[in-house]
């Protein structure tokens, strides 16, 4: 089976929706922690809204779901920036020069 790679298209501003990854549907929420070492967070729910990861930093360099492999959900995450960038989104930037991935096998 090919690996196959899909942009979640964002936008900077704190968004929920729902989105299928490997043919199961999930919801995203996305929020902006506007702190010292704050940044955007990832929560992801079931179809039921039931909270299966909350509060992951979206960082880049790194498979956001790597720790909860556990879960089954068959696909990682990862961030990255323009040009291959690995600086960390902004909440402005978001969508435009830093982009979130699904990669599924």
């Amino acid at each position: 089976m090919a690996t196959q790679i899909y942009e979640v298209p964002l936008s900077a501003t704190p968004q929920s929706f729902g989105i299928s990854i490997s043919g199961v549907s999930y919801s995203l929420r996305l929020s902006y922690c506007d702190a010292d070492q704050g940044g955007w967070l990832l929560d992801l729910s079931d179809s039921s809204g039931n909270a299966l990861v909350s509060g992951v930093p979206l960082v880049t360099g790194a498979d956001l779901l790597a720790q909860y492999s556990y879960l089954g959900i068959g696909a990682a995450l990862y961030v990255a920036g323009d040009g291959g960038s690995s600086d960390a989104p902004t909440f402005a930037n978001l969508g435009t020069t830093t982009h979130l991935y699904v990669v599924t096998a």
